[in-house]
């Protein structure tokens, strides 16, 4: 697997390196070993899947508060979504500055979201299916959101939103 970093310190683009054959292809997702030599946190402990039954469907933005912070690998395994970390740090460069990636399950490319940053993402096609690999137990009283179309992160979302969260509209503006 490839690690590429973008603008925001600790993000990365992961590009599986497919090995074919007549039978298909293999790819490496993910090697813990090769997360921490990037400076990354390597540990898994927990998985979940998200599933977004139409296209327009926006989950985000979503952090855990200190001292519960998260770091994410998000994989799409069905349909298409664009995906966003945006860095809540503040003392890091690109606070407030945002990456987003278009995630399929045919290019198999995967973003990892570090610990302090939010994520959110926008479905592209119907019947769209999230992997996440999550540093960090999920703690209720720690889950936290910034609005998803606040102009002070100027998010660029490439499609209408026409589904979202109550509680994900409703997050306060910064």
């Amino acid at each position: 697997m490839n690690l590429e970093p973008t603008k925001i310190p600790g993000c990365v683009v992961v590009r599986p390196e497919r090995h074919a054959d007549d039978r298909g292809h293999f790819a490496r997702t993910w090697d813990g070993a090769v997360l921490a030599e990037a400076g990354l946190n390597g540990v898994v402990a927990q998985c979940s899947v998200s599933y977004n039954a139409a296209a327009g469907t926006l989950r985000g933005m979503h952090y855990q508060a200190a001292p519960y912070e998260e770091a994410k690998l998000v994989r799409c395994t069905r349909g298409a979504l664009y995906d966003v970390c945006l860095d809540l740090r503040p003392g890091s460069p690109t606070f407030r500055q945002w990456h987003g990636e278009t995630l399929t399950a045919e290019n198999g490319v995967a973003l990892y979201v570090p610990e302090g940053c939010a994520h959110g993402f926008l479905t592209l096609e119907d019947a769209t299916e999230v992997f996440y690999m999550i540093s960090a137990p999920y703690a209720p009283d720690a889950g936290r959101g910034v609005r998803w179309d606040d102009p002070a992160f100027g998010i660029e979302w490439p499609a209408e939103v026409r589904v979202i969260h109550p509680r994900d509209a409703g997050y306060p503006w910064v």
